[in-house]
């Protein structure tokens, strides 16, 4: 492994930056400079950052380098879709501690480039430092649209359909199954050591969870996959949302954030929520509400948007778009319906990430 120390700042950034293309009209310089330039001649210019911290956002215990660089880049990209932007380029600001090496930071950049490159967003920038107390990530994508496409989060009205892409709640079962795996893992070791079990001790350095039928949980939690998909179909279709978020912190909380700035309420309904089979096996093995996973859990980066009733067909012939309810006049509240035909007040109880 080489040390970070021995190449010095400017020549870890050489090292992972070196050969990046660049892919957009927009950018007339990326890294190299004091500054990347950018030039934005008729379009409206999107700007979204995000931190990332170890130990509260993401776990190295179970996160691989790569898979880091990854979501880090497709959480970010995430947000210029939720404005029905195009993402361009894309800065990164990394502090790292002294067991960092050179080759982890390339699995980083791996990573990075690879989400980048799906989308085809240029690296442009970023910072690297040193920190006392692991690995913080800084990452800030830049993008555009045309002053007229952009959705705000303020745009729903009274009987707009609510609609959601992908599956809900995958994400977060990912995230509870690598957090079991970890603690029986840390279990077992302070056993061995209690004991003096130098044998046990030794096996379980090579350590394997058996993952085998949880591979689609593990990918939604590791990976993330920001749904630029979802808005290419959408324009294809001449569906135009009112209002749109992607699901970072949970439906529940995303649906209220748009309820509270449109001013309106909305009903949804338990039996329309998009929930794929590990999701709901793995939620009955831990003996938690699956819907209560598919409203709360976080993560999932789906888009939540709302239509006009009009575009309904199209929504309905749409691939992996799901109408999950409507909205309503603000003064019917924020209604979740249940299978049994039971109402109950949305609760934003999804990710904080200050508590």
């Amino acid at each position: 492994m080489t040390e970070i120390s021995k190449l010095g700042e400017f020549g870890l950034i050489d090292r992972l930056t070196g050969g990046i293309k660049l892919k957009n009209e927009s950018t007339v310089r990326g890294v190299g400079d004091d500054c990347a330039v950018l030039h934005y001649p008729d379009k409206e210019v999107l700007v979204t950052t995000d931190m990332l911290m170890e130990g509260v956002h993401f776990d190295l215990t179970y996160t691989d380098m790569r898979h880091l660089g990854y979501k880090s880049a497709q959480v970010n990209i995430s947000d210029i879709f939720a404005m029905n932007g195009t993402p361009r380029q894309l800065t990164v600001s990394v502090a790292l501690s002294k067991r960092f090496s050179v080759e982890d930071m390339e699995e980083f950049y791996a990573g990075l480039r690879a989400a980048c490159d799906r989308w085809g967003v240029d690296i442009v920038g970023g910072d690297t430092t040193s920190s006392f107390t692991g690995m913080a990530i800084s990452v800030t994508c830049i993008g555009e649209a045309g002053r007229a496409d952009i959705v705000y989060r303020d745009g729903a009205r009274d009987t707009d359909l609510v609609c959601v892409s992908g599956d809900l709640g995958a994400a977060y079962m990912g995230l509870q199954l690598l957090e079991r795996e970890k603690t029986v893992y840390y279990q077992q070791v302070d056993e061995a050591k209690k004991r003096g079990d130098k044998k046990t001790l030794e096996a379980l350095s090579h350590f394997q969870p058996d993952f085998a039928g949880k591979e689609y949980l593990l990918q939604r939690q590791l990976e993330g996959m920001a749904r630029g998909d979802i808005l290419a179909r959408l324009r294809e279709a001449g569906v135009r949302p009112t209002a749109m978020m992607d699901i970072s912190d949970g439906l529940s909380s995303e649906l209220i954030h748009i309820c509270t700035q449109s001013r309106v309420g909305c009903r949804i309904y338990e039996k329309n929520l998009p929930i794929d089979y590990q999701t709901a096996v793995m939620a009955e093995e831990l003996n938690m509400n699956v819907t209560t996973c598919a409203l709360n859990g976080g993560e999932d980066y789906e888009l939540l948007f709302t239509v006009p009733i009009g575009d309904h067909e199209k929504i309905k012939a749409m691939e992996d778009v799901h109408l999950i309810g409507h909205i309503t006049n603000e003064s019917l509240g924020r209604v979740l319906v249940t299978r049994d035909g039971g109402e109950f007040e949305l609760k934003a109880q999804g990710w904080n990430p200050l508590k």
